[in-house]
């Protein structure tokens, strides 16, 4: 006996089409999500191994304890009349005193899985050596502080030399073999040398010599009063630092986007679009912009997060209050709390990128799909 064969109606299969779709992606972000989160948890306890040395910055710690007590102990007059014996207890119960405090008396694998909690939970607690401007010497102080200029000076730098070299990458990818191109490409080899050594070469020509700018900080000596004198004392600071930037990457990135244009421009289905008559302009938007798109985007991305991190010697080299500079500082005078904390940010940021990246892939670009099982193909 032939059972009848059941119709499936086109709104009841629609419906369970997008249920299935959505469950597909509801479960691979989960995935993804519990993926990134071990990964950051790893990074971030590997960063607290590196910044503790494994524990011998503790003993670091110690001797700098031990040597402040002897110190404050050796100025006080009544103190060195007393006995040896009772100088020796009075001077180990003080050290014991300060390293309870900093609970430098537990081991450091028991703190290191506190350290982990806190970092994760991004509670830092107090610095170690560093303070903030105003007095504080809790971390997030410290860096809330630093962040702004940070922000300033890189987003003003990476956000111009991104969108001037994809431009002009764009304009050299259709006159490839020109003059233009030809002087583009013999300069990539100068972003060999990082942007501080632009740096002080800004600083000699412009500060030193010509007198015209600033030769480091971020605002005036004492700080203007008005709020556009201010400004625009803060933008004098910023040319100089800003410039070292685009400088020391611009040649590199134009001849790297040149050269990944000019192979998109030279598949077939462009040569296509030409001999349809299409304009220059609709071929670059449709044919190769959109292929490279998840390119741009990715390193868009990279480059918004990289405005958070600063760069240690370029923020040194001009005197630049930024997250570098405090990292800086940070490390030779053993900051362990203030270390973590710039990695623990930076970490977060590149998870929650990484993340949001692998969603925006599935949207501007049709060549990626969640599979069934909720894995790329």
């Amino acid at each position: 006996m032939v059972k009848p064969v059941e119709v499936v109606q086109p709104e009841t299969a629609s419906k369970k089409g997008r249920f299935d779709a959505l469950f597909r992606i509801l479960r691979y972000t989960f995935s993804r999500g519990i993926v990134l989160a071990l990964t950051v948890t790893v990074g971030v306890y590997l960063a607290i191994l590196i910044a503790n040395g494994g524990g011998h910055v503790d003993k670091i710690q110690e001797s700098l304890i031990r040597e402040q007590v002897g110190l404050m102990l050796a100025g006080d007059p009544e103190f060195i009349k007393l006995p040896r014996e009772v100088r020796a207890e009075i001077n180990e119960r003080e050290v014991r005193i300060r390293m309870e405090r900093l609970d430098l008396d537990k081991p450091f694998y028991v703190r290191s899985h506190r350290y982990l909690l806190n970092g994760l939970t991004l509670n830092f607690g107090q610095a170690t050596h560093l303070l903030s401007d105003s007095g504080s010497s809790y971390v997030r102080n410290i860096l809330g502080e630093r962040l702004f200029p940070t922000l300033l000076l890189f987003a003003t730098g990476q956000l111009l030399l991104f969108f001037s070299s994809v431009i002009l990458a764009l304009f050299l990818s259709r006159r490839y073999g020109s003059v233009i191109d030809k002087i583009v490409v013999a300069l990539a080899p100068t972003s060999a040398a990082p942007s501080w050594f632009y740096g002080i070469f800004l600083i000699l020509i412009f500060s030193a010599v010509l007198g015209w700018l600033p030769f480091g900080g971020i605002v005036d000596t004492p700080p203007p009063t008005g709020l556009w004198a201010n400004i625009l004392s803060r933008l004098k600071h910023l040319i100089l630092p800003a410039s070292a930037l685009v400088i020391s990457s611009f040649f590199i990135t134009v001849y790297y986007w040149r050269t990944f244009f000019l192979i998109y421009s030279s598949e077939d289905y462009v040569d296509m679009a030409k001999a349809k008559g299409l304009s220059s302009s609709v071929i670059e938007r449709r044919y190769v912009l959109r292929p490279t798109l998840p390119t741009i985007i990715t390193s868009f991305a990279l480059t918004l997060i990289s405005m958070w991190t600063g760069a240690i010697i370029l923020e040194t080299v001009f005197s630049w209050p930024g997250i570098g500079r405090i990292t800086y500082d940070a490390i030779n005078l053993f900051d362990t709390p203030v270390i973590v904390g710039t990695v623990v940010i930076y970490a977060y940021l590149l998870a929650i990128t990484v993340f949001l990246l692998d969603i925006i892939y599935a949207l501007v670009d049709p060549r990626v799909k969640l599979g069934a099982g909720g894995n790329r193909q």
